[in-house]
């Protein structure tokens, strides 16, 4: 089984990959895809630096920074995984991905790095629960922490989500 594993530097995005490896070391055959989105660069920032192949190389190094902290607990645990830093809107861009990679599931944090909503999701969580070709495992932080234990919520089967 191939998990997509969505990392932007949030507690929660680490919960799901703790959640990933547990379900692993209890006999679950997976191997990992670890995907960073930035955004791209905003008309503002693009004026301000005069240099497009400078900001990509600064947003490609924040990725890879972010995405640090998952990969040492993926090496940590001797699991297979790829790691990616990828460029565009995030919830369309990690429906892509999830095709591209060949993805069987998707385990990621409820709420990012933005405030949640009503739900206590972040907007990439509800959008990929709607736009999703595969299953996707929401895990929430019982609260924020990096040795926080975490309960995962398959979101599969829920009305809106695929």
């Amino acid at each position: 089984m191939k998990i997509l594993l969505p990392i932007d530097g949030s507690p929660a995005a680490l919960a799901a990959v703790r959640h990933a490896l547990q379900l692993r070391r209890a006999g679950l055959p997976a191997s990992f895809v670890l995907i960073n989105v930035q955004e791209s660069a905003t008309l503002y920032e693009v004026v301000l630096a005069h240099d497009t192949e400078a900001l990509t190389d600064i947003k490609r190094g924040a990725g890879a920074d972010l995405l640090a902290p998952a990969e040492a607990l993926l090496d940590e645990a001797d699991a297979d995984y790829e790691s990616e830093v990828a460029g565009g809107e995030p919830a369309t861009l990690l429906v892509e991905l999830v095709e591209n990679y060949g993805a069987d599931a998707v385990f990621m944090g409820a709420v990012g790095m933005a405030e949640p909503d009503a739900d206590g999701l972040g907007s990439v969580a509800l959008a990929l629960l709607q736009h999703s070709p595969v299953p996707v495992t929401v895990v929430r932080t019982a609260e924020p922490g990096p040795d926080v234990v975490t309960a995962g919520i398959d979101m599969a089967g829920v009305a809106g989500a695929r």
